[in-house]
């Protein structure tokens, strides 16, 4: 599967905390079966995740 990502059509930005130990397959499940997206529709996604981070 070839994109490009210089020129998506849609890019969707899923907010909140997402679980990235899900890997590629877990976070398609997601995309499709939470937000009831395509894959292949050229777009792009992005999730966040949780790091901690500590301050000294």
């Amino acid at each position: 599967m070839l994109v490009n990502w210089q020129d998506p059509k849609h890019v969707y930005i899923v907010c909140g905390k997402t679980d990235l130990r899900k890997g590629i397959d877990g976070l398609a499940i997601v995309v499709q079966e939470n937000y009831g997206l395509g894959l292949f529709d050229d777009s792009l996604f992005l999730f966040c995740g949780n790091r901690n981070v500590s301050t000294p």
